[in-house]
């Protein structure tokens, strides 16, 4: 495929939010309506085991923009602000001449709304602050803002705010690449993220009625007593309120069913910014990635929302397509740490020798081309955020994911036998050496008592200076986009002339 003007090609990441690797046809669901994906997914690589690095929004989306794990940017969670001196994706993609641009949903929190990124086409959904800091110091409470007593309200809706929102994310995006195609001599970096399928479950009709009755399958992982539930899911089923408002079976069914239907409306969202990719005559010299902040349990376990280590909740899309990357599937093991030095590397953008040595992924460009060789195919995650009260950890190394808790007990699963996550073998002799293995290697990345001091220690500074913030005027940490829209239109001058250069043509055969 054609490059770049110059050998560098345009790079495409469109996300989405609170969307499991296991919600889409071109990962194995039959009951997906993924057309769009799937399509991506057959001309590109797929990665079969790719996970967050933690399964909350700001922890999760800072991860992946900085390279490094969230206890290293004391991102610990969503009310925690992320430092402007940390070095993004972006940095070095802009020091290499691409133009950087944000378009949808980052949850950045701080006054730094940017990081790194040149423009931001939209605000973000909703803004947000030091008010969402958690506080582990009063145990396990319960949470009404994240119940799961809204499950009882999923279905139909006319409009919502996410609808709202997703429309002006891909018409932007779409407008976006339009006017880059206009100037191919820079190539772009464009972040398009999506806020879809985030709760709560409600969709158009348009979208629920391409699922017909018994088309939406149940949760195939039966749920637990919560007395016989591990402490780490138990703290987050109570914050959730499972415990005061188990949903009824026919809840759950309309859940899902609205849920399926909110995935393929972000498939319909990804299609047209694909379509736009086409029609301006990019499509072969830009990298697409698609991929999510974290997954969705929707019921698998009992569970809903995210914040575990269970599959549908840490393992997420990413699908790849575009210059140097063969078509196929990829069973290593990634993380979405990998993205910055990927990007980078096939940006041939250089990382100062300061942001390298810190990073904690590595560049897939090896695994997109099909070599394999040599991969450590492992990905670590952490929690560290509301729900829980203390730090949890998680390991996937080969065919077992490890997940440690301070002071407690932790699991182990063999994913190859027991991909539903039902058999703990946390205490099974047989793999007494292999736990050791893999706590020695979770040991590399501090001690969980000091991680548990800098956490408690993070809340309470975050809460006194977010309390004081509330008072006098506040001041929102919010990114609202300055008014851009007059240079599109004819305001002065020649307006045939001005049509004329504004006009893009039809599209090379080569898609060039």
């Amino acid at each position: 495929m054609p490059a770049a003007v110059d050998g560098r090609p345009n790079l495409l990441l469109l996300m989405a939010d609170q969307l499991p690797a296991s919600a889409l046809g071109c990962y194995g669901n039959r009951a997906a309506r993924t057309p769009n994906l799937d399509g991506l997914a057959r001309a590109g690589r797929v990665f079969e085991n790719a996970y967050c690095s933690s399964p909350i929004c700001a922890a999760s989306r800072a991860s992946l923009m900085a390279g490094a794990l969230p206890s290293r940017l004391q991102v610990y969670d969503n009310g925690a602000d992320f430092a402007a001196s940390t070095p993004t994706i972006c940095h070095p993609l802009r020091g290499h001449g691409y133009r950087t641009t944000l378009c949808g949903k980052m949850h950045f929190i701080g006054p730094d709304q940017l990081h790194g990124f040149e423009e931001r086409l939209t605000p973000d959904i909703y803004p947000a602050g030091l008010g969402w800091t958690p506080d582990w110091g009063q145990g396990v409470v319960h949470n009404p803002g994240t119940s799961v007593r809204e499950l009882g309200e999923s279905g139909t809706c006319a409009r919502s705010l996410q609808l709202d929102y997703d429309e002006a994310v891909a018409h932007q995006a779409e407008q976006y690449l339009y006017d880059a195609a206009r100037e191919p001599e820079r190539p772009f970096f464009l972040c398009a993220s999506f806020t879809h399928p985030h709760d709560p479950f409600v969709m158009t009709p348009e979208y629920l009625d391409r699922f017909g009755p018994g088309d939406v399958p149940p949760p195939l992982a039966d749920p637990e007593p919560l007395d016989r539930m591990h402490p780490y899911a138990r703290w987050v089923q109570i914050h959730h309120e499972l415990d005061l408002y188990p949903p009824s079976p026919e809840v759950v069914a309309r859940a899902r069913h609205a849920y399926y239907a909110m995935v393929s409306y972000l498939d319909a969202k990804v299609g047209q910014v694909l379509a736009a990719l086409e029609r301006a005559g990019l499509a072969g010299r830009t990298l697409v990635l698609f991929t999510s902040d974290h997954g969705e349990m929707l019921g698998e376990h009992g569970m809903w929302y995210k914040r575990v280590f269970y599959e549908d909740s840490a393992r997420v899309p990413l699908v790849a397509r575009g210059p140097g990357v063969a078509a196929g599937t990829c069973p290593r093991v990634v993380s979405l740490l990998d993205l910055l030095p990927t990007l980078c590397d096939a940006a041939q953008a250089p990382l100062p020798p300061a942001v390298a040595a810190e990073l904690a992924g590595h560049s897939l460009v090896p695994l997109l081309a099909g070599r394999q060789e040599g991969w450590r195919d492992e990905a670590v995650a952490e929690y560290l955020g509301e729900g829980v009260i203390e730090p949890c950890r998680m390991l996937r190394r080969g065919r077992h994911k490890l997940v440690e808790v301070r002071g407690l007990p932790g699991q182990l699963f063999d994913l190859e036998q027991d991909p539903l996550e039902q058999e703990d073998l946390w205490d099974d002799p047989r793999y007494a050496a292999l736990r050791a293995t893999l706590l020695e290697r979770l040991a590399h990345e501090g001690s969980l008592d000091r991680l548990h001091e800098a956490v408690v220690r993070s809340q309470a500074r975050r809460r006194a200076v977010g309390a004081a913030l509330e008072q006098g005027r506040p001041q929102p940490w919010d990114y609202v986009p300055p008014p851009d829209t007059g240079w599109r239109y004819v305001r002065a001058g020649d307006a045939m002339a001005a049509s004329r250069r504004r006009r893009l043509g039809p599209s090379r055969p080569d898609g060039g």
